[in-house]
């Protein structure tokens, strides 16, 4: 089927033209942005400042008001290619690894969550509802990463 759409409707990679001279330059770009998002990880972020000196294919959350080369992509995922920024609007239920710390975020309402900490149970005089309370937090965050679906 012939469409006159140039991307696709998720990620807006971009597709090929009828006709299109030098294919090769946006079957790359595609490729490019691809192999940043199929398995997404990310070096730090939200920042506001790009890196000095970025590898290809290392990428980084951008924060509002980011500056410098990323001035006005603020929540964007910023994705560092030998021939320059590619940057990747995220959609809700994005799952991506930061590695700075090792913390697996989502992206829901327009921003980047990360699971909630788990307290430990302390005090009270019946350890038995303490320990209770404590699984109960722990399954919700397994829920929560899909990890686990409780019920």
């Amino acid at each position: 089927m012939m469409t006159d759409t140039l991307a696709t409707p998720r990620f807006t990679l971009p597709l090929l033209a009828v006709a299109q001279a030098q294919k090769e330059v946006t079957h790359n770009e595609a490729l490019a942005l691809l192999d940043a998002l199929l398995h997404p990880a990310v070096e730090a972020g939200p920042v506001a400042t790009p890196p000095p000196t970025p590898v290809a294919g290392q990428c980084w959350l951008v924060a509002a008001g980011a500056g410098g080369e990323w001035s006005g992509r603020g929540g964007t995922i910023a994705i560092a290619t030998d021939g320059g920024w590619r940057f990747v609007v995220p959609r809700a239920g994005m799952r991506i690894l930061r590695l700075s710390d090792g913390a697996l975020l989502r992206h829901e309402g327009g921003l980047w969550t990360g699971p909630a900490a788990i307290p430990a149970p302390a005090g009270g005089a019946t350890v038995d509802a303490e320990a209770r309370a404590a699984i109960a937090a722990l399954l919700s965050v397994l829920d929560a990463h899909g990890i686990l679906i409780s019920g």
